[in-house]
């Protein structure tokens, strides 16, 4: 069984043609602007969606723990009592509340990812594996994406890099695609988000050298993190001597902050979104370097 959090039928942004997305839960970074928080560990969260709260509180009634109650008119979910409060989530008139994350079995995904298979043969598309990070679960994600691949499945699967070197040496053959993400080459900032950098990039040189075509360099663009000259060039020089297949310039946005506010977690900051053309003269340097490059996923 493996923990999953969402399963998008459809995607055109992860991958090359129309893809089934399958999100894991576990992660072991903890970006403060990360799309999915929801992800970070891997047992189901709680998620309140005040929009669609009417103020009825049967919640609070129908939760036996008193983890949920109000205080002046406001809903408040004491996460010490570790009670997702089930009952009240049955009970919510308007589904206000959701549980986040389910386990699930090898057939059931496959199932769902099979009643799209010719989507993928005329687009050349498949599955891609994201999260979270899918190698928190290695074991079980090894064990989906063998069973994927017996169905002749193009698989890709997203990767922050953070996990041991010998993992990424048994899943590899499996894979078709590595959306490798590139966060940081500074392991003082690295340090900050819970990264590696001598672990990411041992996997990434691994990568790289054995099977270069392979390699999409995802580099999130993050204010106050990442986005300057120096590094944006200095990425892009790696991406050069390591033969990537492609590059990948993702603008920071903020658009999972609903997210963070439904599982009640305070947001990174409130910087405006990065537009993408203020990324378009990188792209241009990346271009004259002989580099397929594009700006976003």
């Amino acid at each position: 069984m493996i923990s999953v959090f969402n399963i998008e039928r459809f995607a055109t942004h992860d991958g090359d043609g129309i893809r089934t997305v399958v999100f894991l839960k576990g992660c072991p970074l903890h970006c403060p602007w990360c799309s999915n928080p929801e992800s970070w560990g891997t047992e189901p969260v709680l998620s309140y969606n005040k929009k669609k709260c009417i103020g009825c509180r049967r919640c609070e009634k129908y939760c036996k723990s008193g983890a949920i109650t109000f205080e002046n008119n406001q809903f408040v979910y004491n996460k010490q009592f570790n009670d997702l409060c089930e009952e009240s989530v049955e009970q919510c008139p308007k589904g206000a509340l959701e549980i986040l994350g389910k386990k699930m079995n090898n057939q059931e995904i496959i199932e769902i990812i099979m009643q799209d298979i010719d989507y993928y043969k005329n687009s050349q598309g498949g599955v891609t594996i994201s999260g979270g990070e899918p190698m928190y679960q290695f074991k079980e994600t090894l064990s989906l994406v063998k069973d994927l691949k017996e169905k002749d499945l193009n698989i890709a699967i997203e990767t922050t890099g953070q996990y041991d070197l010998q993992q990424l040496i048994q899943i590899e053959p499996y894979i078709d695609t590595f959306l490798f993400d590139i966060k940081q080459l500074d392991q003082s900032k690295l340090k900050m988000i819970g990264g590696d950098l001598k672990i990411i990039m041992n996997n990434f040189y691994y990568l790289t050298e054995k099977c270069p075509h392979k390699v999409v360099m995802r580099i999130p663009v993050i204010p106050e993190f990442n986005y300057t000259d120096q590094y944006l060039k200095e990425v892009l020089s790696l991406a050069k001597e390591t033969h990537v297949r492609e590059i990948d310039l993702l603008p920071y946005h903020t658009l999972g902050k609903n997210k963070w506010d439904r599982i009640m977690k305070p947001y990174y900051s409130d910087m405006k979104m990065l537009d993408k053309s203020e990324l378009v003269p990188y792209k241009k340097i990346g271009q004259e370097m002989g580099l397929k490059i594009k700006i976003g996923g």
